[in-house]
């Protein structure tokens, strides 16, 4: 006859909250030595850990543009070809997160300051990217702020 040993669970008997009010139960089961009992299911059990707040992509991308461009003001490097050869990437690649630094200061500060989220940021390089090829700095903002209040 296989040995059993009793396994005591406290579970809630209420909705969120019912452990602080003191509304719980207890449930008694005979389990085999080698086994637990789990009020969650399979399902709750396996669920992923929330993802942690990472720094949105056009952040680290602008930062990138501007390091690239003091190389290139400093003497660094002499084109954006050398840049493109020594990161591994296109000359065109190179060109378009350059152009990040083209935008107005008010926008650039106010990407750099983007917070950390879990999830994708509304602020996008490729969003940015139109914005970055206009030559008038107040209609950037324009489109900037016309931007952002489209993400709220």
């Amino acid at each position: 006859m296989a040995a059993y040993r009793e396994q005591t669970v406290e579970i809630a008997l209420g909705p969120k909250g019912a452990f602080q009010t003191g509304i719980v139960g207890a449930l008694k089961r005979r389990v085999a030595p080698d086994q637990t009992v789990n009020a969650l299911s399979a399902k709750a059990r396996n669920r992923k850990p929330p993802k942690a707040p990472q720094t949105p992509k056009v952040v680290e991308l602008l930062r990138t543009a501007q390091e690239w461009r003091r190389q290139l003001d400093a003497g660094g490097v002499t084109n954006q070809a050398e840049i493109a050869r020594r990161e591994g990437i296109t000359r065109a690649r190179v060109t378009q997160i350059m152009a990040l630094t083209r935008l107005a200061p008010e926008i650039q500060d106010h990407v750099l300051s983007l917070p950390a989220t879990a999830h994708r940021s509304a602020i996008t390089e490729k969003a940015l990217r139109p914005i970055a090829l206009l030559e008038n700095l107040c209609l950037q903002n324009d489109l900037f702020h016309g931007l952002i209040q489209q993400t709220r």
